[in-house]
Parts: structure tokens; C-alpha cells; sequence
């Protein structure tokens, strides 16, 4: 597999802390970038990328910022992937097989799919569904058990400061 990007962590802690607003409610850029210590710059890109592929939404002006567009139920962790990294396949084929010393003379040789190929599509097809199969919600079911109650609590505040 190839190496996921640094923006989709970025892209997922974004969504989980967008998870958690109130109804009604936005969270500026600028206020995410600041929660996770990453320059604005780079993560209105991310968040960029997260809107055009319908996962949250910008409103703009001085009293927007963004929030989720649906449901953490309904936001699968494929989706903010595919969001920053693309859907292309992480497995390029360049068919080197046909090339070398070993190349068959024979195009007939060539008529099916590289053997290594079909499995590493087929691996690649595994850890999509893997990330399909869970949401965001998953994701706040997570940090409710996991994140300390003084971390839990210090986002908290800050996010029912920062938020319009």
C-alpha cells in the first residue's frame, strides 16, 4: 500500500472535533488549525478537499467556518480518505513482466492481468472495504472511551469558545 498522506490525519481529526458541534454551529479554519498546531494555510487545503468532496461544508463570512454536511453515521473513513488522497488505486502496474531478458515473444502471452497485479488490487480492495465499513461515528465512539476526561474536556472548551 502506499503511504497515506499527512493531510488525511489532519482531515480526520478535523471531521471527529466537526463531529462534535452542536447543531446550527461552525468552526472557523483558522480555530482547527490552531487546536492541532498545523499552519491554516495548510489545512483550509485539506478542508478545501473535504468540501468539494461533499463531506462538510464552508459557509463563508465573518461569522462562518465549517461543519459536517451529514450525519457522523453516514461519513465513512474511505470518504475523508478519498477526499485528500484520491480514489485512484495505490498499485500501478507498469507491466515490467514484457521487458528484460525474460519478455515472451509472444504478445499472445500478455492476454491476462499480471498475476501480481490482481492480487495486490485484490489487497488494496480489502483495506477500501476495511475503511468503508467504518464511520466517523466510530471514530467519537472511540475517543468518548480512549481520550482522558482533562483532554476530553480542554477541546471541549476550546471548541465552545472558537465556535459561531
Amino acid at each position: 500500500m502506499r503511504r497515506l498522506s499527512d493531510g488525511v490525519e489532519a482531515a480526520l481529526h478535523c471531521a471527529l472535533v466537526l463531529a462534535g458541534l452542536p447543531e446550527g454551529k461552525v468552526l472557523p479554519g483558522k480555530s482547527l488549525a490552531e487546536l492541532h498546531g498545523l499552519s491554516e494555510t495548510y489545512l483550509l487545503k485539506h478542508l478545501r478537499a473535504l468540501a468539494a468532496a461533499g463531506v462538510v461544508e464552508a459557509l463563508p463570512g465573518p461569522r462562518g467556518g465549517y461543519r459536517l454536511v451529514r450525519a457522523a453515521t453516514e461519513i465513512t473513513l474511505l470518504d475523508i480518505v478519498e477526499a485528500i488522497d484520491g480514489r485512484e488505486p495505490a498499485f500501478t502496474c507498469r507491466e515490467i513482466r514484457r521487458r528484460g531478458p525474460g519478455k515472451a515473444q509472444d504478445p499472445c502471452a500478455y492476454k491476462t492481468d499480471c498475476f501480481i497485479k490482481t492480487r495486490m488490487l485484490a489487497a488494496e480492495a480489502v483495506w477500501r472495504d476495511a475503511l468503508r465499513a467504518q464511520t466517523l461515528a466510530d471514530l467519537v465512539d472511540d475517543g468518548a472511551r480512549l481520550i482522558g476526561e482533562q483532554n476530553r474536556q480542554a477541546v471541549a472548551d476550546f471548541v465552545a469558545e472558537a465556535q459561531r
